[in-house]
């Protein structure tokens, strides 16, 4: 294990950052235990002359917890439900996806 796995494994592993989840490939089945980092950072989005603000939804997982990670694929949070929209990331070292999630 590599200085960024391990780095990795411990913010995976912080109570106060990381949530336990439950990963549906496709959205249905039984699941997976993942544990979950949920992110609402503002995204800006450009139209015409003007300039919108909106709260986005963006959760990272360990590429290690979910080796493939798709558009659909959803994630129990607690009562919560968020669907995996458009393409999921990963980060330079392939250790994280980063998805945008929706409710479901």
């Amino acid at each position: 294990m590599n200085a960024f796995a391990a780095a990795v494994d411990a913010l995976f592993g912080d109570p106060n950052l990381a949530r336990d989840a439950i990963w549906r490939a496709g959205g249905s089945g039984e699941g997976t235990p993942v544990r979950v980092v949920l992110r609402t950072p503002d995204q800006v989005t450009n139209f015409g002359a003007g300039r919108f603000v909106t709260a986005g939804r963006m959760l990272d997982v360990r590429t290690a917890d979910a080796p493939s990670l798709d558009a659909g694929d959803t994630f129990e949070i607690g009562t919560e439900i968020f669907a995996v929209q458009g393409e999921p990331l990963r980060d330079a070292e392939g250790l994280i996806w980063s998805a945008e999630v929706k409710p479901a």
